[in-house]
C-alpha cells in the first residue's frame, strides 16, 4: 500500500531523534507535510489520545499509519475544493477575478511569470467574463483540465 510506505517515510523524517515515537510537535509537523495545514490545538490532542499505548510518551509508528490513514479516508475532497478557493479568494465576493489568481499564485510560485498566471486564469474562466466561479473553480481542481 502505497499510503502505508509514504505515512511511515513522513514518520522516520519527523522522529528525527529516532525515539521509535512521535511527539506532539513531530505530530504537528507530520500533519503538516501529509496534508498541507497545521491542525488545531484540539486536533492535536484528540490525535495524541487516540495514537496513545501504554509506555510510550507519544505516537509509534502503527498508531501513526492508522491514524493518518483514518484521516486520509475521512477528508472530503469537495471541502478541501473550497478551503483553497476561499483562500484565493481574500475578498470574499464568491467568485475569483485576476488579481486574486495573481496575489494567490505571488504566494506559492513567486518566480511564476505572470503570463503563466494570465494562461491558467484564461483556461479556468470559461465565458471569458473575468470571474471565476466555485463551480469552474472546483471542476478545474477536481478533472485537473477543463474541458472546453
Amino acid at each position: 500500500m502505497a499510503e502505508r510506505k509514504r505515512f511511515a517515510s513522513v514518520f522516520d523524517r519527523c522522529d528525527v531523534e529516532k525515539k521509535g515515537y512521535l511527539s506532539r510537535e513531530d505530530v504537528k509537523v507530520a500533519v503538516v507535510m501529509l496534508f498541507g495545514y497545521k491542525p488545531s490545538k484540539s486536533e492535536t490532542d484528540i490525535m495524541m489520545q487516540a495514537g496513545a499505548v501504554p509506555n510510550c510518551p507519544g505516537v509509534p509508528l502503527e498508531r501513526f499509519v492508522s491514524l493518518m490513514g483514518r484521516k486520509l479516508s475521512a477528508e472530503d475532497p469537495y471541502e478541501k475544493t473550497r478551503h483553497i478557493f476561499s483562500a484565493f479568494d481574500v475578498h470574499c465576493r464568491g467568485f475569483l477575478k485576476l488579481e486574486d489568481f495573481k496575489s494567490a499564485f505571488a504566494r506559492v510560485a513567486p518566480r511564476l511569470p505572470d503570463r503563466t498566471v494570465l494562461e491558467a486564469f484564461r483556461h479556468v474562466d470559461h465565458d471569458s467574463d473575468g470571474h471565476i466561479s466555485f463551480k469552474d473553480f472546483e471542476n478545474v481542481i477536481t478533472y485537473g483540465l477543463v474541458n472546453h
